[in-house]
């Protein structure tokens, strides 16, 4: 199996890993099929995603994907976060074999897991502004 140079360096060196001790809004999704687990912490300020980290069990694709996807979304609106899609996370890593394409699907939930745990945080029904969250 081939990785291009970036999903080697975000696996590497992987961006925004940890906890955030002040997050506002967590999401964790799994699959159940592989064992990647994700973990996503944001931190919201006036609509904006001020901050993020994660926590990711699985292989170097989960890694990756994770890393690059906080990369995406920080400092990002919500609603820039909510649209962005595993595609869009595969084409910023410049492609992931095929069997590897879970991988970003899950960091793709994982945010927008964050960002439903956030508006339930706020009183706010996530549903018709997230969507319901699928997981494989």
């Amino acid at each position: 199996m081939i990785y291009s140079d970036k999903v080697m360096d975000h696996f590497a060196n992987p961006r925004n890993v940890g906890e955030l001790r002040n997050a506002n809004g967590i999401g964790e999704v799994g699959n159940p099929k592989c064992g990647d687990i994700m973990k996503m912490y944001l931190r919201i300020e006036d609509g904006i995603i001020a901050d993020i980290k994660f926590k990711t069990f699985g292989c170097g694709a989960a890694v990756a994907t994770s890393s690059m996807a906080t990369e995406l979304v920080k400092g990002k609106t919500i609603n820039e976060a909510l649209s962005l899609t595993n595609k869009a996370v595969v084409e910023a890593l410049d492609g992931l074999p095929p069997v590897k394409i879970h991988c970003s699907v899950l960091a793709e939930q994982a945010i927008k897991s964050a960002i439903s745990d956030y508006y339930k945080r706020q009183g706010i029904d996530p549903i018709p502004l997230v969507g319901e969250i699928k997981e494989d």
